[in-house]
């Protein structure tokens, strides 16, 4: 028996539509330019979007090519957004903070045959374009189209000039709900990037989740910041979540140092914002050196790394504005879970669920599996790698088989942690960068969060180093806050009332910066090159 209901697809053109529709006159896309904003009313983006659509159709663009953008995070990267996937087409975030090679892997591997590009990006793009097989248009966006030299076959266009003249209205296509709408691929620290496709219904869904309340909450009475890159898991989903319902969208386009914003937080009054530690820790250190009012944020989320709880209580006892903890990768669209806590928790186990990773939303199941392939029970204490699936998680790779990263049907996240009895997960580490000393398991992000609460430590990385004695003990990296001064011998007493004394870490570096991957993530990868090749003034203490 099948139901009454019809049958309408879930596509990005019904989330353009009700965007720049019932809320295109209350809405906007803010734009900051440094020194102040530029402003577009979602109908004008939505005009905009159908001018696009109409110029990628006069240049060839009439099925499931894909359309690559290198772009900040501003209007005219949400007008691709919408018109891309909208038109049939398919979006390629290309993410700008990759090695080089990289870059050039992915966007051959992905096919991309039309590219729009920041002008302040051209020097960079310029370099990689020799390379891209299959690009044969370049759309050049806020400059000047002639500081690109493109080779033989090659068009360079302006992007205001191509819309202009074009039709304000697009006859959007019905689409398969399942078709490609997006693709955006892994930031491959240890092999070549892995493309992940979105179809219109995992985006639509995904969407729907970022609005509910056991999600981030976005509604049409919310401005939200943007901080998290548009190439980085499709900037968490909000700027499809904030045209869905309405809500105003604050872009930060490259201005995404702690100073700026700082500025624009307290001249644009978002509510909201979503970005990864490391920004947030560059944020409050600012913040206490150049106080600023930015007391209209109802909240922050926090992803892409473990928040320091450190970090956490700052932000709330000191500016009065909570840190919502969310989990996810771009392989989940990307939420996975959110730490809200039950209601009535309070005091330090109100934290604990805080500081975890979160629950999974009722469109994503999880698991534990131990390394016999064993599920594991949800009793808080069975340690295993999660595993997750749903309709916004990926079931494999695009042209890449990796049928490691998949099992009966879940993706293996490579994270390693427990679930409480009541669902809520907390992450322990990355499979890869857990610690084996003397057979018992170290937390590194443990360990890291702790050495954190130190209030003269700005960030801290651990990972685990040779041995004679244990097989591996963990090696602490630690990098100080600006006019700070600590050593090793006072954060490992620091550390003893809340480590197991064999968890103590006996090795030590002081080094002025963490090394980062593209998407802000520490690259542990890197450190440990940087120890084996004995570029770390390393202290051992006894």
């Amino acid at each position: 028996m099948f139901s009454t209901m019809q049958d309408a697809p879930l596509s990005i053109a019904r989330i353009l539509e009700q965007g720049s529709g019932p809320h295109g006159a209350s809405a906007q896309v803010i734009t900051w330019t440094g020194e102040g904003s530029r402003r577009r009313a979602y109908a004008d983006v939505g005009r905009r979007a159908a001018q696009l659509a109409h110029a990628l159709r006069g240049l060839g663009v009439t099925g499931d090519q894909r359309v690559g953008t290198f772009m900040w995070n501003n209007a005219e990267h949400l007008e691709a957004y919408l018109a891309v996937p909208s038109m049939g087409a398919v979006l390629h975030t290309l993410n700008i903070r990759l090695f080089p090679e990289q870059l050039v892997y992915v966007a051959n591997h992905a096919e991309d045959e039309v590219v729009l590009v920041d002008a302040t990006l051209l020097p960079l793009f310029g370099k990689l374009l020799p390379e891209l097989k299959t690009v044969r248009h370049v759309i050049v966006s806020g400059g000047d189209k002639a500081a690109l030299e493109a080779p033989k076959g090659v068009e360079v266009h302006g992007y205001e000039e191509l819309l202009a003249g074009q039709p304000v209205e697009f006859d959007w296509p019905e689409l398969d709900e399942r078709s490609a709408a997006a693709m955006c691929y892994t930031s491959g620290t240890t092999a070549n990037p892995k493309g992940v496709v979105y179809s219109h219904r995992s985006i639509y869904l995904h969407s729907m989740q970022v609005c509910m309340t056991d999600g981030m909450a976005l509604s049409q009475a919310d401005r939200a910041l943007a901080v998290v890159p548009m190439f980085h898991a499709m900037s968490w989903g909000l700027p499809y979540a904030a045209f869905m319902v309405g809500a105003s969208i604050v872009m930060p386009d490259r201005f995404l140092q702690p100073e700026p914003l700082v500025k624009m937080t307290a001249a644009e009054r978002p509510t909201m914002a979503a970005a990864v530690p490391t920004i947030w820790q560059g944020v409050l250190q600012h913040l206490a050196a150049d106080p600023h009012d930015v007391s209209s944020l109802r909240e922050v989320v926090v992803g892409g790394a473990a928040c320091p709880p450190s970090l956490m209580k700052t932000f709330e006892e000191k500016y009065g504005i909570p840190v919502l903890h969310a989990w996810g990768m771009t392989e989940t669209s990307p939420l996975g879970s959110v730490a809200r806590p039950p209601a009535g928790v309070t005091g330090e186990q109100l934290w604990k669920y805080r500081a975890s990773q979160g629950r999974p939303p009722a469109g994503v199941q999880a698991r534990l599996v131990g390394d016999d392939d064993q599920v594991l029970p949800w009793d808080g204490e069975s340690v295993g790698e999660l595993e997750v699936r749903g309709p916004w998680i990926t079931a494999s790779y695009y042209g890449d088989d990796d049928p490691e990263k998949f099992h009966d049907g879940w993706l293996r996240t490579g994270d390693v942690g427990h679930i409480s009895p009541d669902g809520f997960v907390q992450l322990t580490d990355r499979a890869k960068d857990v610690i084996k000393s003397g057979g018992e398991w170290i937390s590194s992000v443990d360990l890291e969060n702790k050495v954190m609460g130190h209030p003269a430590v700005a960030e801290a990385m651990v990972i685990g180093v040779p041995d004679e004695k244990w097989s591996e003990r963990p090696l602490v990296a630690v990098v100080l806050r600006d006019g700070q001064q600590v050593d090793a011998a006072e954060l490992r007493d620091f550390l003893a009332g809340s480590v197991a004394k064999w968890q103590l870490p006996e090795y030590w570096t002081f080094i002025p910066e963490a090394p980062k991957t593209s998407v802000g993530k520490f690259d542990k990868k890197r450190l440990r090159k940087q120890h084996a090749d004995g570029e770390l003034d390393v202290t051992r203490l006894g």
